[in-house]
């Protein structure tokens, strides 16, 4: 006698032509999920690049502007401020943690369908 899993494929194999399929549909939807929140931490680091970058072009020019006319003004703080509070939202963002857990849903079916196997056994 053979194994159900062995005369499923035997008689009906559209059955497992349809059950692979869903394997991959839900691999590449959990997968779309994990790249997209590894892209919007990307896009955060870059971010965080441009702001650096920025901020320190406008803090070097405030100095400059300050010491040229040897005065303060707001102005002088609050332009490089704007980049420098920029730079410290995209950080929060960019470094924020990873999901523990990759492909749940996917490896929770694996595990049903192992357990179902070994029920059938």
């Amino acid at each position: 006698m053979l194994h159900p899993l062995f005369s499923t494929i035997v008689q009906r194999p559209d059955l497992v032509v349809d059950h692979l399929s869903a394997y991959a549909a839900l691999f590449q939807e959990e997968a779309s999920e994990a790249g997209s929140e590894l892209l919007a931490r990307a896009v955060a680091w870059a971010v965080a690049i441009v702001a650096a970058a920025v901020f320190l072009g406008l803090a070097g020019t405030a100095v400059m502007l300050g010491m040229l006319h040897n005065q303060f003004h707001w102005a002088l703080v609050v332009v490089p401020g704007i980049a420098l509070a920029i730079l410290a939202i995209a950080m929060l963002r960019a470094r924020k943690p990873l999901a523990t857990k990759r492909f749940p849903e996917l490896k929770a079916q694996i595990d049903s369908d192992a357990h179902a196997l070994r029920m059938a056994a």
